[in-house]
């Protein structure tokens, strides 16, 4: 029996290493950090993160940088694009958060016209209307795409961090776009706006933007299918997919940059996504038991079409993103949960740690007896307890399916309580797997419990769309259209009737 997949993988391999054994040491740890820019017509056979399309602008936040959970960068790159025209009282600005392997690069322009991931929601008249405002994309810290992330270079070593860049929170990301914010001479937004990781940096952003007057920083919330708190299903399938990352030999332990890149555990860690990122209706429909070439005998490797697409997808992806962003990144997807308690505790590490931060502000360095940079908080070392089984109390309530809400908890509605005065759009699909429907009620409850009369709850059914998660990216008038009038309308509320989940579900 013949293995054309594996032949592929193999042959993949080969070129990677020819390739290796051809190019100076000093392009083969590229840094895409950097502003440098390229024309994209190199061999598919290599890292793409390191030849980014040009066109993003770069903010450098030269400071030491302290991270939740102790780590400390000397300093960091946001790469940002901007469509639109900044108005006087610089009033008119949304900022546009990504999800977890998006660059800036949301929609074209003259200084790079390849079409962006939200392509058709931005520009003239659109979701997010360029005639009116100002908008921003940033790729996110940690990433891979012009901002600082494990693929760029310590400047204590001139290497590339690798696994030693420390562990980052969602809240990380969204401190560093207010610093490119300040930078910008922009105090108050118009709106946040952000799809799955997006919807989840929205939140922080609006947390993270109460002033001690009691005003915000953030004067629209619009998160389309994200969450409060990432759930266990959800955490189990990015698990998955980093473990199978990891265990490509190639990984190296994160030091692979002069070497070849682990493109098969990328490759099925993106096939495992892809997977979580539509609906199993919509690939009966588009799919079916269909076969690629029902005159061949069955075979091992891709067969069936809905395999073949996975495949595709997976080999689109392999090369596309940097292994370790998206282990560092995904990590922070699981840790996020703006419960009180949890806040409260990230709080408490930074307070213990800001006498390190003052010290390598001082000094340039850590102090010689620091041991926060090799702790468990700062690593990605399992637990040294093994799990163990636990008799679950009878007196917690757990979903029976992925649409059961669990009680909502007094906790997630103290840690929501700085959005009481902040109008707010939550759209969520019936047929997303991976931020199922109930985790956009449960946000939209925890808004209305604490005190926030301006929550606009929208709930696509699956005969709206059967593309699951992926819907934000699709849909643009069920998706779009709702975020173009709650953006416009003078309170922030979507001003068509009846389109409250209250009156939508079980369409």
């Amino acid at each position: 029996m013949s293995f054309p997949c594996l032949d592929a993988l193999e042959s993949r391999t080969a070129t990677l290493s020819n390739k290796l054994a051809f190019t100076p040491p000093e392009l083969t740890s590229p840094d895409p950090s950097s502003s440098s820019s390229s024309t994209g017509t190199e061999g598919a056979n290599e890292p793409s993160y390191g030849r980014i399309q040009g066109g993003y602008k770069t903010y450098e936040h030269k400071a030491p940088y302290l991270l939740d959970h102790g780590g400390i960068l000397p300093g960091f790159k946001i790469a940002y694009e901007t469509w639109g025209e900044l108005n006087a009282d610089r009033s008119n600005a949304i900022l546009l958060h990504t999800g977890l392997s998006a660059s800036s690069h949301a929609k074209s322009h003259p200084e790079n016209p390849k079409a962006g991931w939200w392509e058709r929601f931005i520009g003239p008249g659109k979701a997010l209307d360029t005639n009116k405002f100002f908008v921003i994309c940033t790729n996110v810290l940690g990433g891979c795409y012009g901002s600082t992330g494990p693929s760029s270079h310590d400047p204590s070593t001139e290497k590339p961090y690798g696994t030693t860049f420390p562990i980052l929170t969602v809240w990380d990301m969204v401190r560093a776009q207010y610093h490119l914010l300040d930078h910008l001479g922009i105090d108050t937004l118009w709106a946040s706006v952000g799809s799955s990781m997006g919807g989840m940096q929205v939140l922080a952003a609006g947390i993270l933007g109460q002033r001690p007057d009691g005003t915000n920083r953030v004067s629209r919330i619009v998160s389309i299918s994200g969450c409060a708190r990432s759930h266990p299903y959800s955490i189990a399938l990015r698990f998955t997919q980093r473990q199978v990352l990891m265990s490509d030999p190639n990984w190296s332990r994160g030091f692979y940059y002069d070497k070849i890149p682990p493109h098969i555990g990328m490759k099925l860690a993106r096939e495992i996504a892809t997977i979580t990122y539509r609906s199993g209706p919509e690939w009966e429909l588009r799919f079916g038991r269909q076969r690629a070439d029902e005159s061949k005998s069955p075979a091992l490797c891709p067969d069936f079409r809905v395999e073949t697409y996975l495949d595709h997808q997976g080999e689109k992806f392999c090369l596309e993103y940097d292994a370790n962003s998206l282990l560092y990144v995904s990590k922070a997807m699981d840790l996020f949960d703006v419960a009180q308690k949890q806040q409260e505790e990230l709080r408490a590490l930074r307070a213990q740690n800001a006498d390190r931060l003052a010290f390598f502000e001082e000094y340039g360095r850590l102090p010689d007896d620091d041991t926060v940079e090799s702790s468990e908080a700062c690593t990605l070392t399992p637990p040294a307890t093994p799990y163990r089984d636990r008799q679950t109390p009878q007196t917690t309530a757990t979903p029976q399916a992925t649409s059961s809400l669990p009680p909502l908890s007094p906790d997630l509605v103290a840690g929501l309580s700085p959005l009481r005065q902040i109008p707010t759009l939550i759209l969520g699909v019936q047929s997303d797997i991976l931020f199922p429907a109930w985790q956009q009620r449960e946000i939209a409850d925890a808004l209305k419990s604490a005190g926030n009369r301006s929550v606009t709850h929208v709930e696509l059914s699956e005969r709206e769309s059967m593309y699951g998660h992926d819907s934000f990216l699709l849909l643009v008038e069920e998706v779009g259209g709702g975020v173009k009038r709650f953006l416009e309308s003078s309170g922030g509320g979507v001003v068509e009737e009846g389109v409250d989940v209250d009156a939508n579900v079980g369409c």
